[in-house]
């Protein structure tokens, strides 16, 4: 039974690259709809819990993509979903920009979504191929062109409207950009071969495979705290303008995208072991450290420091499940990709609910706390 894509093909430079650039055409795509979202709530004139409903369906469209994509790519190989899932996104993006009413935009969402879903799982099975075929480390790199591309899709499309472009031709220039891209990969992406058995359609996530999850989702929890809640917490706990705000998200994804790029030369160095328990304890002391000293500056620091130590941290979760034999790692792939995608969408309520219950310094505090079982689970996962 075949558990990833085939390893019999040629896994050099060129298919390294191909991998390089459907991590970042992922990014791309997802970022470029950021901009996009105040033009979609006065175009339709809706309400900010409208606008959060109808942002749910985007990830309800993923998490039912997941399980889906790693038997398809297992059964007609990583090329064809990978591409099927970026013209799904090429198709999908514009219709955000023109969708006339609530419906038709919560149906792109849900479309959208599963674009992404799909093409995150085959993209990181082929990842995981690619590594295990190269016998060393590259999986922060691959994930370090993700973030990257993040801020190239958000940026382009923020200064496509800046100087005047409709949504629809912003993000007709980002579908441009990213066809161009996915046909110059397409041709070194991996393909199964038709005498490998897929296996089943769903295995039951098990053993080594679910705890791995569970650490999944605090990692996601984090980066959602930080996504969702960093911008609040610097303008209500540290006096900071609001104009300012989100000065703390783009400082911690700085920080993650620099961390990915030299990932797997610290990897290869120091070993997953040692890279695992001191990023998350990193990520931890960040959080502690904007926590407990009331200083704006120390507290962007801090958050720089949860970027840094937490950049590397679900490539590596994701390389070694990878390399488990509890179950197929192409449905594992898949299983810890839905729990931890699971983090980002019920996380930032989590910590909502805990900072009305209490405060946002408490919320902070737990996901610090949550950081340090992934520290204390570090040799169990990794040996």
């Amino acid at each position: 039974m075949t558990t990833t894509c085939s390893t019999h093909q040629h896994t050099g430079l060129p298919v390294r690259i191909a991998t390089r650039i459907v991590f970042f055409i992922a990014g791309f795509g997802m970022s470029a709809w950021a901009p996009l979202v105040p033009f979609a709530k006065q175009r339709l004139d809706i309400d900010d819990a409208a606008l959060g409903m109808l942002l749910l369906c985007l990830g309800i469209g993923s998490l039912l993509a997941m399980p889906l994509a790693a038997p398809l790519a297992a059964r007609l190989g990583c090329r064809r979903v990978i591409c099927g899932a970026g013209l799904l996104l090429c198709l999908t993006l514009p219709a955000l920009a023109l969708a006339p009413a609530p419906v038709s935009l919560g149906a792109s969402l849900l479309l959208f979504g599963m674009a992404l879903g799909a093409m995150d799982i085959s993209m990181n099975i082929q990842a995981v191929t690619v590594e295990k075929a190269g016998g060393r480390a590259m999986m922060s790199g691959f994930h370090g062109f993700f973030s990257i591309g993040g801020i190239t899709g958000a940026g382009l499309v923020s200064i496509l409207l800046w100087l005047g472009c409709t949504p629809f031709w912003s993000t007709a220039a980002a579908v441009l950009l990213m066809a161009i891209l996915l046909l110059y990969a397409a041709g070194d992406l991996l393909s199964q071969p038709p005498e490998n058995d897929p296996g089943p359609l769903f295995v039951r996530p098990r053993g080594k495979v679910m705890f791995i999850g569970l650490l999944c989702f605090i990692l996601f929890l984090a980066e959602g705290a930080m996504l969702d809640w960093s911008a609040l917490f610097l303008t209500v706990e540290r006096g900071v303008d609001s104009a300012r705000g989100g000065l703390g998200y783009v400082l911690f994804s700085i920080a993650m995208t620099f961390g990915r790029l030299n990932g797997d030369r610290l990897i290869n160095a120091i070993g997953r072991y040692r890279t695992l328990a001191a990023g998350s304890l990193c990520a931890s002391a960040g959080l502690w450290l904007a926590i407990f000293v009331d200083q704006p500056l120390v507290t962007l620091l801090g958050f720089m420091l949860v970027g840094l130590g937490a950049s590397n941290l679900v490539p590596l979760l994701f390389s070694v499940v990878g390399r488990q034999t509890d179950m197929p790692p192409n449905l594992a792939l898949a299983a810890i990709s839905g729990v931890g995608y699971a983090g980002i969408l019920a996380g930032p309520a989590l910590i909502g609910f805990i900072a009305h219950l209490t405060s946002l310094f408490a919320a902070f505090g737990c996901v610090a706390l949550l950081l340090l079982v992934v520290t204390l689970s570090a040799r169990r996962v990794t040996r």
